[in-house]
């Protein structure tokens, strides 16, 4: 992977020190902008805001994560920064269809690596 394609920002996360994030379920959530994060968050529960620390992350950052198992929740558009830089790495992904919210009016794209087995 190209240092440039690496340092790429995708979105936020959030999480309270020392390193508890943000997720949804067992996925770290990844927002496009840090107020779309915060209304994340206060839709949860409004208290939790303060208590939340927010980073950007970027592309390597995400690769390296679900190299190592990790479980990612992407907003819109976080998922649309996110998806043509992981074709190009051979991630299988494509363009998602974000019409519907989910019932909670959350509505992420949830990426992990296949387990093998």
């Amino acid at each position: 992977m190209s240092v440039e394609r690496a340092s790429k920002v995708i979105g936020y996360f959030a999480y309270v020190p020392p390193m508890e994030a943000f997720c949804d379920g067992d996925a770290c959530v990844i927002a496009g902008s840090e107020a779309g994060l915060l209304e994340y968050i206060a839709a949860r529960d409004p208290r939790d805001v303060k208590k939340n620390k927010i980073k950007k992350t970027r592309f390597g950052e995400i690769v390296r994560g679900i190299g190592l198992g990790a479980a990612y929740a992407f907003d819109e558009d976080a998922y649309n920064r996110f998806f043509p830089l992981a074709q190009e790495e051979g991630f299988d992904l494509g363009p998602e269809d974000f019409s519907q919210p989910s019932p909670t009016g959350m509505h992420f794209i949830r990426v992990q690596a296949k387990s093998r087995t």
